[in-house]
């Protein structure tokens, strides 16, 4: 019983030492506060975003889920770039109407098969 005893006060003065050199800092301080985790810009500055960008997009995790300002700048990079890409095709879908509007209509410089000047 005696044994008992000594070993649970061993194991309650232990824990207290370990409790107290790391919330008190012992020698050097208390120990420095964790660096957050901050997602590093994986999507390409110089170019489009393409499919296996966004594949590879991985946000770091925080306590309570993901970090709101990560999720929302790629979030916003994401929404111009796309943006961009249907004004682009809005542009190139109407030249191409366009085009194929005037390869359709017949030019009056030139008669048509068939028709003699």
């Amino acid at each position: 019983m005696v044994m008992f005893l000594f070993l649970v006060v061993a194991l309650a003065v232990v824990v207290a030492a370990v409790t107290l050199g790391v919330v008190g800092g012992g020698e050097r301080g208390p120990l420095p506060e964790a660096a957050p985790e901050r997602l590093h810009d994986p999507l390409p500055a110089d170019r489009p975003v393409d499919r296996a960008d966004v594949e590879g997009l991985r946000f770091p995790v925080a306590p309570r889920g993901y970090r709101m300002a990560d999720v929302d700048d790629a979030l916003g990079r994401l929404g111009a770039e796309l943006a961009e890409r249907d004004a682009r095709i809005a542009d190139l879908e109407s030249a191409l109407a366009g085009a194929q509007a005037a390869a359709v209509r017949p030019r009056p410089d030139k008669p048509e098969q068939g028709e003699q000047r």
